[in-house]
């Protein structure tokens, strides 16, 4: 048996949960979100927590358990606190700038980058160098989080680029001079 799958998720004060067959759709402050239930499990509203069963004992299904626990989890906890990442950017003359429903940065290439970002998921620049996302959706958060990093991945000798706040950049040494001595000679 799961040992994720089997604890009960307690849901907090001003969080609406509601089971369907196939949906359990999840509702607070934060947003709303809405998660489909494989058939091979069975979720259950009990007491003011929400429990995940199994209804079969495949290695499908017991390999689902604990995810599908750990989905719900995440679901009740985004509708309630929300999710955030935070980017950094570094370099010289790097920076980003908010335009309406669209993200522009400047990153060292001929042209500015822009970025359509969806909806369900805020994006604020406390600095110029500096990207907050939130949201309730765990998944968009990070994914969104992940694009606009990939724009310009740190590289490994500058350490320039854009990172996620607290990253750690492994950094190379460059060429070195050799002395004034050539080599093989």
């Amino acid at each position: 048996m799961s040992r994720v799958g089997r604890k009960p998720i307690l849901i907090p004060e001003g969080v609406e949960v509601k089971v369907d067959r196939d949906k359990i759709r999840v509702k607070g402050p934060k947003g709303e979100l809405e998660r489909k239930i494989p058939p091979s499990h069975q979720v259950v509203l009990q007491d003011g927590q929400i429990l995940v069963k199994r209804l079969r004992e495949d290695e499908q299904s017991k390999a689902l358990h604990g995810t599908l626990r750990s989905l719900i989890f995440n679901m009740v906890k985004g509708v309630s606190d929300g999710f955030e990442k935070v980017l950094e950017i570094v370099g010289m003359g790097y920076k980003a700038k908010l335009e309406g429903k669209a993200l522009t940065l400047d990153l060292g290439f001929s042209h500015p980058v822009k970025y359509d970002f969806p909806e369900g998921v805020k994006i604020e620049l406390p600095n110029p160098t500096m990207i907050r996302i939130y949201g309730c959706d765990k998944q968009k958060v990070g994914e969104i989080a992940a694009e606009i990093r990939s724009l310009k991945k740190p590289e490994p000798y500058k350490g320039k680029g854009i990172r996620y706040k607290g990253e750690i950049v492994r950094r190379k040494v460059g060429k070195r001079a050799l002395g004034g001595e050539k080599k093989g000679v």
